[in-house]
């Protein structure tokens, strides 16, 4: 078989169901191939919107998400998906063309070093310029990027490769140098965080996406329910432990809970569990839960004391880890809830008194009525899926998750344009759930051009457009620190976002009066097929809390919405 052959062969030994890209010169016999052998394929209307769905078909599964594009614009066009997968350690493998062999090195036409431009943000990247070398670079790179701290992986092949023929057989097996996939750690650490545990008084878990990518959340909720601690959880972390948990406090962070700032501030001991201290999640570092001792539970040692040094460290992998730590606790003859039951007593009245919530404002939708209401009629398996900016904190905080996998965002980098393919990619992946894109007018526009890929796909993701006429988060801090000088960040124009989908092909509806939520909101979202809702809500809503830069977690502004 040629190339282009084997690549698919390959996906196929590797449980590829599908395969987001877009065509051009470098990869045609790659496409070539793939009507041959009616490989499935979805065509994206963008390589940005490839990416970006192929990294929500894999947070959605937790497989390997899989994307094609050409040289030069095609490949680049891929940087910005590739760099949020990377951030969030999603398992993509991204293969791409380059130009034929003779011609590399010579900037010939539609030629970019794609390996150099993504070394920064890959796992691994590889060029091959030789067929026979195909399979072990495949094998090689789905192992890579599903194991470990996952992440994304490119292969970039030459186009003459596609048309070699060579004699091609599958690898059984990965030898890397200096890589297993395996991250076993030390049982005497789990020893040391059981004794920490025992010595606390008033302890808190922080769960973060390293337990979703781990398949852990399980594990971590028999932990929860031995000990009878509050829990709160990173933006990524959302659904390791469910809305209605009663230990649940809810996101921490610049936009997070009261209750769970307040809880970190107040800790005397701190499990941070397969989460990387992002600022976004510490305020001012150096007063991060100041009376704790910090356990930190993670698979990559890079993270550990990065950000915050930890007191006590338990590195490996935390399939590895977490059953050990539940079956220790279990063998413990400590009464947990009754000593902790005080603290947790005392964490739930802060989040009773001051939960998130927002003010009337005569006949206006407000934001957060909007997507309380939504949480309240969407299926409990719901996937959630958001954009980047007022709308994803938001959607944090007032749509209830209760799965892993079912509340897809880009935490790392904060990709707006993210939502719309990542959606798109979420549904294709499960077609039996509802899938439910929270976006603002800003966001839309990125990829806006993937409603064409959802209408001539039926790919039925519902949309709502949080439709607040500015860059919602950066007129928020123009308001709040720049005298509300709007800087380019208002979007009063004449784009109509309900005509811009049906163009498309998708049905579009709008949403003006805070009593269409009751009257019109169900019956549009019972409707089968994909579709928009285009929402007007106040230009000036702030999302609260919030804790400003440089500041303690426990110096949040809290009310004053208008």
């Amino acid at each position: 078989m040629n190339g282009a052959q084997a690549v698919l062969e390959s996906l196929k030994k590797e449980g590829v169901e599908v395969v987001f890209g877009y065509p051009g010169g470098a990869v045609l016999t790659l496409y070539d191939a793939v009507c041959q052998m009616k490989f499935p394929h979805i065509l994206t209307r963008h390589e940005q919107g490839a990416v970006h769905a192929a990294d929500g078909y894999a947070r959605a599964t937790g497989k390997v998400g899989v994307v094609f594009a050409t040289s030069g614009p095609g490949a680049t066009n891929l940087i910005t998906g590739i760099a949020t997968a990377c951030t969030d350690s999603v398992p993509l493998v991204c293969i791409t063309g380059q130009v034929a062999n003779p011609c590399i090195g010579k900037d010939s036409f539609q030629e970019a070093d794609i390996c150099g431009i993504t070394t920064p943000i890959t796992k691994h990247n590889y060029l091959v310029k030789d067929a026979r070398d195909l399979p072990r670079v495949l094998k090689e790179a789905f192992f890579i990027a599903r194991t470990g701290r996952k992440g994304p992986v490119v292969i970039d092949v030459a186009k003459d490769v596609f048309d070699t023929t060579f004699d091609y057989r599958y690898p059984d097996s990965v030898r890397l140098r200096g890589y297993t996939g395996a991250y076993i750690g030390d049982v005497a650490e789990v020893d040391a965080a059981v004794e920490a545990i025992r010595a606390a008084k008033k302890p808190l878990l922080f769960t973060g996406g390293g337990v979703v990518s781990s398949g852990t959340s399980e594990t971590l909720r028999a932990i929860v329910r031995r000990l009878g601690v509050p829990v709160t959880a990173s933006l990524l972390g959302l659904g390791t432990i469910p809305a209605d948990c009663e230990s649940f406090l809810g996101f921490a962070g610049m936009h997070g809970s009261y209750a769970s700032n307040m809880a970190i501030q107040e800790c005397d001991l701190l499990l941070a569990v397969g989460m990387r201290f992002s600022d976004r999640v510490t305020g001012k570092a150096t007063e991060f839960a100041p009376h704790a001792r910090i356990v930190h539970f993670e698979l990559d040692a890079a993270e550990v004391g990065k950000n915050i040094p930890a007191d006590l460290r338990v590195l490996g992998d935390l399939s590895w880890s977490l059953p050990i730590l539940r079956d220790e606790l279990a063998a413990c003859a400590d009464d947990f809830p009754a000593r902790f039951a005080p603290w947790l007593a005392h964490v739930r009245e802060m989040h009773a008194r001051v939960p998130f919530r927002w003010h009337e404002q005569g006949d206006a939708i407000k934001p957060g009525a909007l997507i309380r209401k939504v949480s309240e009629l969407a299926p409990k398996d719901a996937i959630a899926v958001t954009d980047v900016g007022q709308h994803q904190m938001w959607a944090a905080q007032f749509f209830d998750v209760y799965e892993p996998r079912h509340f897809l965002t880009s935490g790392g980098q904060g990709t707006m344009g993210y939502g719309l393919p990542a959606a798109m990619g979420a549904q294709v992946a499960c077609p039996e759930k509802e899938v439910i894109l929270f976006t603002g007018d800003g966001s839309i526009m990125m990829n806006c051009q993937e409603f064409a890929t959802i209408a001539d796909n039926d790919i039925p993701v519902k949309t709502i457009i949080v439709h607040n006429s500015i860059l919602g988060m950066v007129g928020q801090w123009q308001r709040l620190f720049y005298n509300h000088r709007y800087a380019h960040s208002e979007l009063k124009g004449k784009t109509d976002f309900v005509k811009l989908a049906e163009a498309m092909g998708v049905k579009g509806y709008r949403l003006t009066k805070k009593e269409e939520l009751e009257t019109r909101l169900p019956g549009l979202l019972a409707q089968k097929g994909p579709l928009v809702i285009d929402v007007l809500v106040p230009e000036e809503e702030d999302v609260l809390p919030m804790v400003p830069g440089g500041r303690r977690l426990d110096q949040m502004v809290l009310g004053g919405n208008k």
